[in-house]
């Protein structure tokens, strides 16, 4: 993490933004965001270890956010079911997601889905269906057992949809949609998915 919190590091964080967002992370040159922070390329390895350190310094933040959203809405919707409770599993939405976490860290997210590439972060869709593909397999065993009628989906099938349904989700960020615009797409999304995982979960 950043060693200080000095003029040069507030000059530095913005010269970073533009040179990822620019040319990615394995093209982004340390050099350059020396010069357009106007130090030298050895007084910013006195605030980041290395160009990785810098990326995550820009990203980070969001990404924590995000998971702490996730956390708690993932934890709503299993008190939920295990309370027979089932419209708590779709009482926060992505669209609150994306409204509330997502697109105030616009330029975060934007570089971990177009620029990352090298980085921890450039597996970032793929990680999130995983994990979300184990919860919701938990979630569909914990329904069974209280009888619901879930259908019967492999777990190759569910990383397929949660695949398509994540990746679709994102794309306004990718293209870099306005606010008012995301939103429109969103529920244009959610009116398509959803009915067909209320079919596969029988509630």
């Amino acid at each position: 993490m950043p060693k200080d919190k000095t003029e040069s590091h507030n000059r530095i964080i913005p010269a970073a933004m533009e040179e990822f967002m620019e040319k990615g992370f394995l093209n982004a040159s340390t050099r350059s965001i020396a010069a357009k922070a106007g130090i030298t390329s050895g007084g910013l390895y006195r605030h980041f270890k290395d160009k990785e350190e810098m990326f995550a310094a820009l990203v980070e933040p969001a990404v924590r956010e995000f998971y702490a959203w996730m956390s708690r809405h993932e934890k709503q919707g299993c008190a939920g079911v295990l309370n027979g409770e089932y419209d708590g599993m779709w009482r926060d939405s992505e669209i609150d997601m994306m409204r509330e976490v997502v697109y105030p860290n616009l330029d975060a997210f934007r570089l971990i889905l177009c620029c990352a590439q090298g980085t921890r972060y450039e597996n970032f869709i793929d990680d999130l269906v995983v994990e979300n593909q184990k919860t919701m397999m938990e979630v569909f065993d914990n329904l069974r057992a209280q009888g619901v009628p879930v259908k019967d989906v492999s777990e190759e099938e569910l990383h397929i949809l949660l695949s398509a349904y994540t990746t679709a989700l994102f794309e306004p960020v990718v293209h870099n949609f306005p606010l008012e615009k995301a939103m429109h797409y969103l529920e244009t999304i959610e009116a398509f998915f959803l009915p067909g995982w209320h079919e596969l979960m029988g509630c």
